[in-house]
């Protein structure tokens, strides 16, 4: 029995037990929760790590992306990145390689990162040439055998895309690189997508390793001009009709989602999403705010993650400031996975469930800072290494900030209070 099945039948496996204890949730509770599909574990039955939870009721996630290009493809390097993300507070890592040998990265990383590990099995059938049907559902299995933990499968994308995005075309077309080699496969075969067309042996592989699946987006926007469109808007629609496939079957599933939104539509975005997959854990790339800050993408994109958290996404994906310019270094990781992070706790102080518990967070570093309790406030900082380098940067040993000094307002209030109670005769404090 897959942990939905168990769930379904009132049981509270131990893995459920973990996560709900981490997450400071009833564990009967949260086992009706991953029964119902609004939960997800993603957790390979061949592979044993600390287990995470995605979904209703739980702390938003971080996702960090790592993988080798075909331009750039060092494994040593992703490794390195891959511990980067996980010591820097990540969630889950994404091995999205497509240069070198795939296998031997993969393994790697599944062998030293601890955390859940993510891949997306179209990547390894085109680099090997083996885009047909039994070439993607082997390369599937191959890594299901592995350990991986959670797949991206677009299955959204089928014959039925090519015919929407020919009458609603874009400015940018499809960027999703899963999602263009489907259509191209589509498009040069006359056939349908085998992951779509063979979607009940997708969902047999993946109960058979407790495989969760990430229903890819496809057809997400690569641009503010793209957003909202028909054909992102259609692919949602038969998300949603998968999600309750799968959900039939025992598989644990969640669902991908854009991409590159203003501000003002990603409410409407996310709400629609989770309406039509009936409150799939919604794992987002962004959203990205505004197409003209390369460099600072991770800023954007970190902007949107807010919003949507707020709005009822679940996972956020980390971007660096390397999104559409270069492989990102191991800084670019470091930095984008703590800027996602940020986001992400930003969102859980105004989500149901989770606000409480994330407030008394900021509550510590509140109390702290009236203290002027450096130690206190570097403890709770997201990144105490970087808080605590910026304030010894300069060499200056005060009790203040070096930016107020003797003018410091929390110091001068302080002594105004007690100046005050002072000549009303009540205690200090």
């Amino acid at each position: 029995m897959t942990l939905m099945d168990e769930a379904r039948r009132g049981r509270v496996p131990p893995v459920v037990e973990a996560v709900a204890k981490r997450e400071g949730l009833d564990p009967a509770k949260l086992s009706n929760l991953i029964a119902s599909g609004t939960v997800v574990i993603p957790r390979n039955a061949r592979r044993e790590i600390e287990p995470m939870g995605v979904g209703e009721l739980l702390n938003t996630k971080v996702n960090v992306n790592i993988g080798t290009s075909q331009a750039l493809d060092d494994p040593e390097v992703e490794v390195e990145k891959a511990l980067a993300a996980v010591e820097s507070g990540a969630d889950t890592i994404m091995d999205l390689s497509t240069g070198g040998d795939l296998t031997y990265l993969r393994r790697k990383i599944l062998a030293t990162a601890g955390v859940p590990v993510g891949t997306v099995p179209i990547y390894q059938a085109a680099v090997e040439k083996k885009l047909d049907s039994q070439g993607l559902f082997n390369a599937l299995e191959e890594q299901a055998k592995d350990g991986v933990d959670f797949v991206t499968v677009h299955v959204g994308v089928n014959k039925n895309s090519l015919e929407r995005l020919r009458k609603d075309p874009r400015v940018m077309g499809v960027v999703s690189r899963g999602g263009s080699i489907t259509m191209k496969y589509i498009a040069e075969t006359g056939e349908e997508n085998p992951y779509y067309a063979e979607y009940d042996y997708l969902l047999e592989i993946a109960k058979e390793y407790e495989l969760t699946l990430s229903l890819g987006d496809g057809l997400r926007p690569g641009c503010i001009e793209d957003a909202s469109d028909r054909a992102k808007y259609m692919e949602f629609i038969v998300l949603g009709e998968l999600v309750d496939r799968a959900r039939v079957a025992g598989v644990q599933a969640m669902v991908e989602g854009p991409g590159h939104v203003p501000a003002d539509e990603i409410e409407t975005s996310v709400k629609a999403m989770k309406f039509l997959t009936k409150r799939a854990p919604l794992y987002l790339l962004g959203p990205l705010v505004t197409d003209v800050a390369p460099g600072y993408d991770h800023i954007t994109a970190a902007m949107g993650g807010v919003i949507a958290g707020m709005a009822g996404a679940d996972f956020l994906c980390a971007t660096t400031p390397s999104e559409h310019l270069d492989l990102p270094t191991k800084e670019d990781v470091i930095e984008g996975t703590y800027v996602t992070r940020i986001a992400a706790h930003a969102a859980d102080l105004t989500k149901p469930g989770v606000k409480e518990k994330a407030r008394l967070w900021d509550l510590g570093m509140a109390t702290a800072r009236a203290e002027l309790d450096w130690d206190g406030q570097f403890r709770a900082a997201i990144n105490p290494a970087r808080a605590r380098q910026i304030r010894h940067r300069r060499g200056v040993d005060t009790e203040t900030c070096t930016m107020c000094s003797e003018l410091c307002a929390i110091r001068l209030a302080k002594e105004a209070r007690e100046l005050d109670n002072g000549r009303q005769g009540k205690p200090a404090g």
